[in-house]
């Protein structure tokens, strides 16, 4: 017990803390938005062009999805990234089997199953990373979009499963509660899945590369 709280702290200490937020405007009104939210997918109805509309929600919704809360569980390289500055992990640690990290450092040893706040350790029952199939640092919204539509890089998801997973996945919801010294994604887990669920009908059209 002793030997596990003293590596969640050290953990805690590397890791160290920092800041951002995402302000958006509201279409309708031209009034700025509270910090971290998002625009409602109702707010773009009365975009009439179908494309135009699909390509302003998948804008909207790519506020979380390139917020560091999803980005540093989808890094380029297999070493995941931390805190709202999105740096490489510390301690040192790899993507290993199924994104778990390696048997020697797998994630669990320090990510238990929910956050640790008092040592500012975050924590989910499946905490590991996306697969590299579906690295988004460094990649454009329009490369993320076709990325994710993809089955042959997205775990094999039609468009449904993908709906379901962005939308009602615990490790994704995740990302709006993650803890001391973190910023939750924009929004609610819910507002984005209605944003791309929007998307979805509107013809899941993606930003140019």
């Amino acid at each position: 017990m002793g030997a596990h709280f003293l590596v969640t702290v050290t953990v805690a200490l590397l890791a160290g803390a920092g800041s951002a937020v995402l302000i958006g405007l509201e279409p309708s009104f031209g009034q700025p938005l509270q910090p971290g939210t998002l625009r409602s997918a109702s707010a773009f109805a009365g975009i009439t062009d179908q494309r135009a509309r699909a390509l302003a929600l998948f804008e909207e919704a790519g506020k979380v999805i390139t917020h560091p809360r999803c980005v540093n569980c989808h890094p380029a390289t297999d070493r995941p990234l931390q805190t709202d500055r999105m740096r490489p992990h510390q301690p040192l640690v790899v993507r290993g089997d199924k994104g778990h990290g390696a048997p020697s450092m797998a994630c669990h040893v320090c990510h238990g199953n929910a956050n640790y706040d008092p040592a500012r350790v975050p924590g989910h029952p499946e905490w590991h990373l996306a697969p590299d199939s579906m690295a988004w640092e460094g990649k454009t919204l329009g490369q993320i979009c076709e990325q994710i539509k993809d089955p042959m890089r997205n775990g094999g998801k039609d468009m449904a499963a993908l709906l379901r997973h962005m939308a009602e996945d615990s490790l994704v919801g995740w990302g709006w509660s993650p803890g001391p010294g973190r910023s939750p994604a924009p929004g609610t887990q819910a507002e984005f899945g209605a944003l791309l669920r929007a998307w979805a009908d509107a013809g899941a059209h993606c930003p140019t590369p």
